[in-house]
């Protein structure tokens, strides 16, 4: 496994305490990172400039880097941000600042490293308050605290980046997040683990390329 997928872990717990933090996610509904999210048209992208991921990239995630905490938005921008370790209590806050359209929301996120594609090297972090993201992030970390129960010594799930979507009645069509765990590896990534997830099938169309919106 190339060393793109190393994390620094001086200081950190050891590795088997991440199972009891993750299993918090089913109970509550760093370095310069790139913004990574999903945009309103199912499209995975990065960066100011939202720059769309390459389809066929695969990405690290830092099983200690999950965070949660409260988020309250303006007018297309953030007025404040509060977050923690998922190690440690949900962060207390205040009132809400002046112009925040829906208060303090509640924020999951967690950062990842592209091991492959055209990004390869990206650091990103992922935060997410709508339903379906949180979802999602739920789903991941539970996975890795089932894996960490299984082989705590490849803690570090690298996936791809999928979407579902549910056709709501006001807003129709909304696209949901997907993180597909394809393998396993350690923290310096040494020894890979494959999961059970299904291949594609052989002779599948090629994906979209990347845009700049």
């Amino acid at each position: 496994m190339s060393n793109l997928v190393k994390f620094a872990s001086a200081g950190l717990p050891a590795v088997t305490t991440l199972a009891d933090s993750l299993r918090k996610l089913e109970t509550v509904a760093p370095s310069v990172q790139a913004i990574l999210k999903m945009d309103k048209t199912g499209h995975w992208v990065f960066g100011a400039d939202q720059t769309e991921v390459d389809d066929q990239s695969r990405w690290a995630v830092n099983p200690f880097s999950f965070v949660h905490g409260f988020i309250a938005w303006g007018k297309g921008e953030a007025l404040g941000e509060v977050m923690a370790p998922l190690t440690d209590p949900l962060p207390q806050v205040g009132p809400a600042p002046d112009g925040a359209e829906r208060g303090w929301e509640m924020q999951f996120g967690f950062s990842l490293k592209c091991i492959s594609g055209e990004d390869a090297g990206l650091e990103t972090r992922y935060s997410t308050t709508s339903v379906g993201g949180k979802r999602a992030v739920q789903q991941l970390g539970l996975a890795i605290a089932e894996q960490v129960g299984k082989n705590p010594s490849l803690p570090v799930p690298i996936i791809t980046l999928g979407k579902d979507h549910y056709q709501h009645k006001s807003y129709g069509r909304v696209f949901t997040p997907v993180f597909e765990v394809a393998d396993w590896t350690s923290m310096d990534g040494e020894g890979v683990q494959e999961s059970d997830a299904p291949e594609a099938a052989e002779g599948e169309a090629p994906r979209r390329r990347r845009r700049t919106a």
